[in-house]
């Protein structure tokens, strides 16, 4: 296996921080007055135990940081906050602090007394690589008429706290929700976000109890996707002993995702339009019957974006979230999801122009991507080269629905291909011809200062310059997202 370990990775661990910035509220609208989500649990008596959020407070009092995010550059870190108490995250001093360069999410700050953060999770037993922080700028929505930014995982990125406080183990009760995006999702384990096991192993049916959000059927039959699922750990229960096509699953822009579970016998899971409308009940009864889960044995570490054992392959957008202890009430659920739905959570692409056509030069090499040989024919492959302003290295981008796109080579008539469909790191990319699959379907992700990230939707991976080569003729492949500029890509005309 190519190691990557002297690449330019400057989210790593050895990278030294240089200096605390640590911004300043700026005067700003909060949200209107009115109770927010974790005082509402609180009210029907299942208070928050955790309170996960890049894009606003979860208490109506609350004024302190939400997330951190650390710059490629010199390695300094900044706490984002609020704009004032109980509103709305301060996105323009992320954007300040960034300028110039670009910035990782290295901290997701829990806003209950019990400072439950989430940091970027080490490696576990399905992948022992530590994980790698999203990209800042890559989620940029509105949230309450504020510019806010969300936590975009790609393949390879996850945040854990295996050391938590007040968090539900053994067979105690808890519930949780998480606002996420109905169109960015894949079929890989896991999109989690909840309650998992404390030493980054599978250790055992029942041991874990998160939110799913994503296409994977574990137990088949499934209704089509995407749909929210309980990861109980050894499956994503739709509901049951696993295989519930009642679960319709929710394809909105925004979805709430819901789920409950008394630990002894019974669990629930709800979603919802995030932007209008109440939750759907999508199951409401036993626990599954196999070996383990009655009663149920959690841990207590909270997880978001991975698996339990750092699955990480598995795509996914988080805004807010939180954990609580005790079993809710559908009152108040209902409750949280009418406050979760007056944010108003909204989102706008305008980049690339539909049938635009564009040069893409990488940051780090600074060549351009090029069909090799300027070949016409099924498997042509692609590498980096010096521009020739040819028509072999011009990419015509054509939406093919909410972030996706096919890019195709417009000498040759052919779009760009993950190889095989591939799922390892280091899949090879090609020309070929159209498919209409998600192997040729790409997401557009800002990173700031005008270049992009080029995510292929079947893996979650990004399309990356082969060991960050600077000649003539480096190959151009897939791999998870490393935070450099070698996976970092600018459109010229």
């Amino acid at each position: 296996m190519r190691l990557k370990s002297w690449r330019t990775t400057l989210a790593g661990a050895a990278i030294a921080v240089l200096g605390v910035a640590t911004a300043v509220a700026l005067p700003g609208t909060a949200q209107a007055a009115g109770t927010l989500p974790c005082d509402i649990y609180a009210g029907g008596g299942t208070p928050c135990v955790a309170a996960h959020s890049t894009t606003r407070a979860l208490f109506g009092s609350y004024n302190g940081a939400l997330y951190q995010v650390r710059r490629w550059s010199d390695g300094a870190t900044a706490n984002i906050g609020v704009l004032s108490a109980g509103g709305y995250a301060n996105a323009a001093a992320q954007d300040s602090f960034c300028s110039g360069t670009y910035c990782t999410i290295v901290r997701i700050y829990d806003q209950t007394a019990r400072h439950n953060d989430l940091t970027i999770a080490p490696g576990g037993g399905a992948n022992p690589t530590g994980d790698q922080g999203a990209n800042a700028a890559a989620l940029p929505v509105s949230a309450g008429g504020h510019k806010v930014y969300g936590v975009y995982i790609s393949a390879g990125n996850g945040y854990r706290n295996n050391a938590t406080n007040g968090v539900a183990t053994g067979s105690q009760p808890e519930g949780m929700y998480m606002v996420t995006e109905g169109t960015h999702v894949n079929d890989r384990c896991c999109f989690d976000y909840g309650n998992a096991e404390t030493n980054n192993n599978d250790t055992g049916n029942g041991d874990m109890d998160a939110i799913y959000f994503g296409n994977l059927c574990w137990f088949s039959p499934c209704a089509s996707g995407p749909r929210v699922a309980a990861d109980l750990e050894n499956g994503l229960f739709a509901g049951g002993n696993g295989s519930n096509t009642a679960n319709t699953g929710r394809n909105s822009a925004f979805v709430t995702a819901m789920l409950k579970n008394n630990g002894t016998t019974t669990y629930a899971i709800k979603d919802g339009n995030a932007q209008s409308g109440g939750l759907k009940t999508q199951y409401n009864g036993g626990l599954p019957t196999q070996s383990g889960y009655r009663p149920m044995t959690k841990q207590g570490a909270i997880i978001l974006g991975i698996g339990g054992d750092n699955s990480n392959g598995s795509v996914g957008s988080f805004f807010e979230g939180v954990m609580t202890s005790g079993y809710p009430s559908d009152a108040t659920e209902n409750s949280v999801q009418a406050n979760i739905v007056s944010v108003g959570y909204s989102k706008s692409v305008s980049f690339p122009a539909n049938g635009g056509v564009y040069r893409l030069t990488n940051l780090a090499s600074g060549k351009v991507l090029d069909a090799v040989n300027c070949g016409t024919a099924n498997g042509t492959g692609l590498q980096m080269w010096d521009n020739l302003n040819n028509a072999c290295q011009q990419w015509r981008f054509n939406n093919v629905g909410p972030n996706k796109w096919t890019i195709t080579n417009v000498n040759a008539g052919k779009v760009v291909d993950a190889v095989n469909c591939g799922l390892a790191l280091g899949t090879a990319t090609n020309l070929w011809q159209s498919l209409g699959n998600t192997c040729q379907q790409w997401a557009v992700i800002p990173a700031g200062n005008g270049r992009y990230e080029l995510v292929v939707e079947n893996s979650g991976m990004v399309l990356d310059d082969q060991n960050c080569g600077t000649a003539n003729g480096t190959k151009v492949q897939m791999w998870m997202w490393l935070n450099n500029t070698c996976q970092l890509w600018s459109f010229s005309s």
